[in-house]
């Protein structure tokens, strides 16, 4: 276990040296989106009938992060050492495709839940909050971390510059997140985009991720859960399988 823990020892080094970056930052965006947000909606918009806007804002903004920092975690990790030339000293080492992807993933979900808790610690001077469920928060902080970090590895695997990997941020990640629920409740879209969101794997994570708060969602917990884990094994699988393979990496 000694390659892994030094793999996993060298990405978390990597994103902690440039905290202001990597975590500041998008601690300080959450932060502008709730001030910006809670100040426009708080007075007009209660959700799931007793839930105060500012609230109901705080999960999903920590969620939103926790996603979006996870996958930027892998992706750029990647797309970096691929664009220098230093990834052929990791695919030198003797690790198996296993323990590069728990070190990659690994770094990520830290990653993820550090800025989520950051997030948390900035934004609940706000207003109060509930933790019903605290079990589901932790699981599902980890599972939609876990998720994108699988998800950033194959981004980053398949970019081999730093467009394309922009591109898939631009057009899939971000556009995912946004409209998952994080600024508003599903239930009150039009039935075409009523559809469209539950066919939106973070729209899952995040409900699942807010029930834990305050015990009420879009959806039942169980569903989101399934949901979770399926886009695990998914994503999971499919970048093991690239780095098996070697695609875009040694051949």
């Amino acid at each position: 276990m000694t390659g892994l823990q030094t793999l996993l020892q060298k990405e978390l080094q990597r994103f902690l040296k440039v905290g202001f970056q990597t975590v500041a930052a998008p601690v300080v965006t959450a932060l502008l989106y709730l001030l910006i947000f809670s100040h426009a909606f708080t007075a007009h918009v209660q959700v799931f009938g007793h839930v105060p806007y500012t609230a109901f804002l705080i999960p999903g903004l920590m969620m939103m992060s926790v996603l979006q920092n996870a996958f930027a975690n892998t992706s750029s990790s990647l797309i970096q050492s691929k664009i220098t030339g230093n990834l052929v000293f990791v695919l030198l080492s003797p690790l198996k495709p296993w323990e590069l992807f728990v070190a990659y993933v690994g770094a990520s979900v830290l990653r993820g839940l550090i800025v989520g808790a950051g997030v948390l610690l900035v934004t609940v001077w706000f207003v109060p909050l509930t933790f019903v469920h605290p079990l589901w928060i932790v699981v599902f902080a980890i599972l939609g971390a876990s998720m994108l970090g699988a998800l950033g590895l194959i981004a980053g695997i398949w970019a081999e510059k730093f467009d394309q990997m922009a591109a898939f941020q631009n057009f899939i990640i971000t556009p995912a997140t946004f409209l998952s629920g994080v600024f508003y409740s599903v239930q009150g879209l039009p039935g075409f985009w009523k559809t469209a969101s539950h066919l939106n794997p973070f729209f899952y994570l995040i409900d699942g991720f807010r029930y834990g708060f305050f015990g009420a969602g879009d959806v039942s917990p169980w569903i989101s859960l399934l949901a979770a884990i399926l886009g695990n094994l998914l994503c999971g699988g499919v970048a093991l399988a690239m780095l098996v393979r070697g695609t875009k990496l040694r051949n």
